[in-house]
């Protein structure tokens, strides 16, 4: 009866791998030019084993990467097409070894010699993302708020108006009418006889306009909004430093503001709604295109 193995520090998990596959074997070494196809080490089961030994659920994981459950079961059985590609793949991976207290480069290690070496594609010159957002809700531009304030100005102006004009009314036309009270209803001044109906209310502002008014002249601000599948966005201000980086999904928004400038870079551009200091930007951007693009305070349009 053999005695149970104590976890080895700092063992990559290639060699826990080979550990746990030895363990299991009598006789020659096992090493991992013989192991058979069925108990050759993959990333899957890599991730699965790291993740059980510390004692984590596939929930408790997916709230710490943030990357949905049905994604991290499915790299845990080595399926990676449930991750939107290779570039996704990566970063999930990554993001998941570190979870479960493994290397994340041993890892990755692994990951290539199971894809056939393949590459790593790159999106930018900038960091990729480590994991994909959760989806939020659907959620309003943040402009809504701007434009119900707009109506309700509107609204209580047009109110004030007619009310004020009522008690103004002139002295001497209520002094004639109190004497004469057996005057017919028919004597009585109708609309359209001589007399202006109330004054209508007035246009109410284009909701449009009262969100362009409420952005700052004197900074540069971004709405990105997802309109089509997904894209991952990074954004940069005019230090060059890091505000955003993930990738946003079908609803999604998020708004940059700096002083200077805001350097985007967007995955899919084609999904892609911009809408820079308040003005909404017209792209012709074709779906998977990669698109950098950098904009500073004043009209986007004037540039």
């Amino acid at each position: 009866m053999g005695s149970a193995r104590l976890p080895v520090p700092f063992a990559t998990p290639l060699d826990l791998y080979a550990q746990h596959v030895a363990s299991r074997s009598k006789g020659a070494p096992v090493s991992h030019g013989n192991l058979s196809a069925k108990d050759r080490p993959t990333v899957g089961r890599t991730l699965q084993q790291a993740r059980i030994d510390a004692k984590l659920t596939v929930d408790q994981v997916s709230a710490a990467t943030r990357v949905r459950i049905p994604i991290v079961q499915a790299i845990e059985q080595d399926d990676f097409s449930r991750c939107g590609g290779d570039v996704y793949a990566r970063g999930h991976v990554r993001t998941i070894a570190r979870a479960v207290g493994l290397d994340p480069a041993e890892v990755m290690a692994l990951y290539n010699a199971q894809q056939g070496e393949q590459p790593a594609p790159t999106l930018s010159s900038g960091p990729l993302f480590e994991a994909e957002r959760i989806r939020p809700e659907p959620r309003r531009p943040n402009w809504t708020a701007a434009m119900v304030a707009a109506i309700v100005a509107v609204i209580g102006f047009v109110g004030f108006t007619f009310f004020s004009g009522g008690d103004e009314a002139d002295p001497g036309a209520v002094a004639e009418r109190a004497s004469t009270p057996g005057a017919s209803p028919e004597d009585e001044p109708r609309p359209g006889d001589g007399q202006q109906e109330e004054a209508a209310p007035e246009d109410e502002p284009d909701p449009s306009e009262s969100a362009v008014a409420a952005v700052p002249a004197d900074k540069v601000t971004i709405q990105a909004t997802v309109e089509d599948g997904s894209s991952w966005v990074s954004a940069k201000n005019g230090n060059g430093e890091l505000i955003f980086e993930g990738v946003l999904e079908e609803g999604d928004s998020q708004i940059f503001t700096d002083d200077d400038q805001i350097d985007l870079v967007l995955g899919n551009a084609g999904a892609v709604a911009l809408r820079v200091n308040g003005k909404d930007i017209d792209t012709d951007f074709e779906m998977g295109q990669v698109q950098r693009l950098s904009y500073t305070p004043g009209d986007p349009e004037e540039g």
